[in-house]
């Protein structure tokens, strides 16, 4: 009996398996674009890496979008002071537009893994999964041409950054 439960399964497996392999077409969803992009994206992306005082440099700017694409929670803990809240899974053509003024805007960008010592609003994720990475690619995608990436891994108790948010304290 387990030998025929087992043969089935492995039936069924094969049909799921086989029926998995078959292109299902979906012209909303398109992975070779992303990869194209992203690899577009490679070589501009390193250029425009900052390090911290390029960053304040060019966050002193008005004009300048300095743009959080973290959830909503996680920017209300803790956030760089003058940043925008724009959470990744909320990225549309119309939030986008109402966000940023224009496609050659200059947009500052920042996520979890930049930041050390505040575990909680700056969850650390897996490297190829940073959030930066995400948020260039896609900005790309949509036709942003002016990004610019917080680069280095920074301690947020000695940081020239101010933050803002529930976990600062009063004097920072």
């Amino acid at each position: 009996m387990k030998t025929k439960i087992a043969l089935l399964c492995s039936f069924a497996l094969c049909a799921i398996l086989q029926a998995a392999e078959q292109r299902i077409p979906n012209r909303l969803i398109d992975y070779p674009g992303y990869l194209r992009i992203a690899q577009e994206a490679q070589a501009p992306r390193e250029k425009r890496r900052l390090t911290e005082e390029q960053f304040l440099s060019l966050a002193a700017d008005p004009q300048t979008i300095i743009l959080d694409a973290r959830s909503e929670s996680k920017y209300k803990l803790r956030h760089i002071k003058g940043a925008i809240n724009l959470p990744f899974t909320e990225f549309t053509q119309a939030t986008l537009s109402k966000a940023i003024p224009g496609k050659d805007s200059r947009i500052l960008i920042y996520c979890n893994n930049n930041f050390l010592g505040s575990p909680v609003a700056f969850a650390a994720k897996a490297a190829p999964a940073s959030l930066n990475i995400s948020t260039y690619v896609t900005l790309t995608s949509y036709g942003y041409t002016n990004i610019y990436e917080l680069g280095p891994l920074i301690d947020v108790k000695k940081t020239r950054l101010v933050f803002d948010g529930e976990e600062v304290s009063p004097r920072n």
